[in-house]
């Protein structure tokens, strides 16, 4: 989907045509035998790169929120019952649905997402979005993202913060501007976003070209042979 079949992504998804993607991200390419994949991070050991990944890795839901994907999600393969609900969504969006699943691959890169499904690490490590409510997450729920300028950054809750203070999540903002600041936040620097980034409404790709048919025939029907020979002809002999 990154790669071989990054065009297919990238104008699909610009077309809001509708259909439901689901790219399962396991940074590592697990049917050809462990080689690096466009997620891998850098300096990955694998058996294609011995010396270590050299490439900037890409991050999916940014580049589906850079082509103006109507529906953006993130979850995770083991929380069930969250992936059920981001997948529910996905199906009812009306228009292009863009879900990225963090999937353990057991054989070739096994812990990649410990972070995020350890039960020990994870309430600190990823934050569950929610439409309408402010960026708190934690264990003890007393951490929370505000913006700092343009910046996000993490903050304690309690001394002098309150949730007020913090980021307060809007999946349905007609510019793309926080769902792609979200999309940036990495562990461990910041817990990494789960849920619905983005889910607006825009008209679909064939919606759109069977109103131009439609216009297009209430003029009249055509007439083939008239179309080819207009314009500009040659005779060949």
């Amino acid at each position: 989907g990154l790669s071989i079949g990054g065009n297919h992504l990238m104008h699909c998804i610009r077309r809001n045509l509708d259909i439901n993607i689901v790219l399962f991200n396991n940074r590592i390419y697990g049917l050809t035998k462990g080689q690096y994949s466009p997620t891998s991070p850098l300096g990955k050991i694998t058996k294609s790169t011995p010396m270590g990944v050299i490439d900037n890795p890409l991050h999916p839901l940014c580049l589906a929120i850079g082509c103006e994907a109507t529906f953006v999600a993130r979850s995770i393969d083991t929380n069930i019952k969250h992936l059920t609900m981001v997948l529910q969504r996905a199906a009812e969006h009306r228009g292009t649905s863009f879900v990225e699943v963090y999937q353990n691959c057991n054989v070739f890169n096994d812990g990649a997402f410990d972070y995020a499904t350890n039960r020990e690490t994870k309430s600190d490590a990823t934050l569950e979005l929610e439409h309408g409510k402010p960026l708190v997450f934690g264990k003890n729920r007393n951490k929370g993202i505000r913006l700092n300028g343009m910046t996000p950054e993490v903050v304690e809750l309690g001394k002098g913060i309150t949730e007020d203070d913090l980021l307060f999540h809007d999946e349905k903002a007609p510019e793309p501007t926080l769902a792609y600041l979200l999309s940036r936040m990495t562990y461990p620097e910041f817990p990494e976003p789960i849920g619905v980034f983005r889910a607006v409404d825009r008209p679909k790709y064939d919606e759109l070209m069977n109103a131009q048919i439609a216009e297009a025939r209430s003029k009249g029907e055509g007439d083939l042979d008239k179309l080819f020979h207009a314009g500009d002809t040659w005779v060949v002999s």
